[in-house]
């Protein structure tokens, strides 16, 4: 890193010339765009360029501050502080609701750097930059939505913003979202993230079952989608189950869920495995009957849900799923066996061999 690139630059942000100022927002942008280092020692250039946000005589001066801004903020909470204080959330709001779709989605992508931080969270929504956001997502480009719902997650993370998501009725704008969007992205790993927090409450869970397709798209994330993902999908549909299970049983089951949490129990981490297994007594049939001819075992409660199945292809892959779930069990147990016959050593052996004859004698 060289001190006099950074003199110079900062030389000409702080220029009264436009041209000069609209030079060093563009040099700022590039030369922090990959350095920590010269985020840091381009701090002083925040407040002349949040200036030019304020100040700006054309479209193409809000993009290079905006840029300049967005690449200053990453990874660097002073920089973040620093770019709220200088008063630069009223102009990038006013650009969030911009008929210009470049300016938009810059204004967008800046909130999502700004609320990756935990003191900036509530700052952001006392702005009420949440219902912009929302908008984002119902009416935005396909770049500012992923954004937005990705700000969205960050924000939601902070006690009692929340609620105020809840307020902007988002979840048919999330659904479309991950219907569209590859099931193994972080758009996706988002969207069921928000979802999953959002089916605490009864008006999203309504609000789910009410849009087409709404809880296919969370059974196709828990079927394809990365283990993040997956855990997000099996955390919401998990949560609505148990809030009320005589009301979404029957509509997780239409939409084929079995298969997808058959492979958790078998290949999903600790804790998926165990919410899937739970997941799978709630959607049983008869959940609080025990038969002594039936214990409650998982192959019994999975037996029990595929004569549930339609359909030839759920069926068929629930049931080798099903088969391999029955291997890892027995495989399982050869192991405790196997490690129990390895608990008498030697020595063990020898004592109860003695005791055997002196109880012979």
């Amino acid at each position: 890193m060289s001190c006099a690139i950074v003199e110079k630059t900062l030389y000409l942000i702080q220029s009264d010339d436009p041209i000069l100022k609209l030079q060093g927002a563009r040099d700022i942008r590039r030369l922090t765009k990959s350095s920590l280092r010269y985020r840091r020692h381009f701090s002083d250039a925040v407040k002349p360029l949040v200036d030019m946000l304020r100040n700006s005589p054309s479209v193409e001066y809000n993009e290079a501050a905006l840029l300049a801004l967005l690449n200053l903020s990453v990874k660097d909470e002073g920089n973040k502080k620093s770019i709220i204080d200088a008063g630069a959330l009223e102009p990038i709001i006013g650009f969030l609701q911009s008929e210009n779709a470049s300016l938009q989605e810059h204004a967008t992508a800046s909130l999502l750097t700004l609320s990756a931080s935990s003191v900036t969270k509530l700052i952001l929504s006392s702005f009420g930059v949440i219902p912009l956001l929302v908008d984002i997502l119902r009416r935005g480009s396909p770049q500012a939505k992923v954004d937005s719902i990705i700000t969205l997650y960050n924000l939601s993370t902070s006690q009692g913003n929340l609620t105020l998501i809840l307020q902007t009725e988002p979840v048919p704008s999330i659904v479309t979202l991950l219907k569209s969007c590859k099931k193994s992205s972080k758009t996706a790993e988002k969207c069921t993230a928000l979802l999953e927090s959002l089916m605490s409450y009864d008006e999203c869970r309504k609000a789910l079952t009410s849009e087409e397709g709404g809880i296919l798209a969370i059974v196709e994330v828990l079927e394809i989608g990365s283990l993040q993902c997956r855990e997000h999908a099996l955390g919401a549909l998990l949560t609505m189950c148990q809030s009320d299970r005589c009301k979404y049983r029957e509509l997780i089951l239409r939409e084929g869920v079995v298969p997808g949490l058959l492979e958790l129990t078998v290949k999903g981490t600790t804790k998926s495995k165990e919410k899937s297994q739970i997941l799978l007594r709630l959607l049983r049939d008869t959940p609080n009957e025990r038969s002594q001819l039936q214990p409650d075992t998982l192959e019994n409660i999975v037996f029990n849900l595929i004569s549930q199945i339609d359909g030839k292809e759920q069926t068929g892959k629930a049931r080798g799923l099903l088969a391999e779930v029955i291997q890892v069990s027995m495989n399982q147990s050869l192991r405790r066996l196997h490690q129990r016959a390895t608990v008498c050593t030697p020595v063990d052996l020898s004592i109860a061999g003695g005791a055997s004859t002196i109880s012979s004698t």
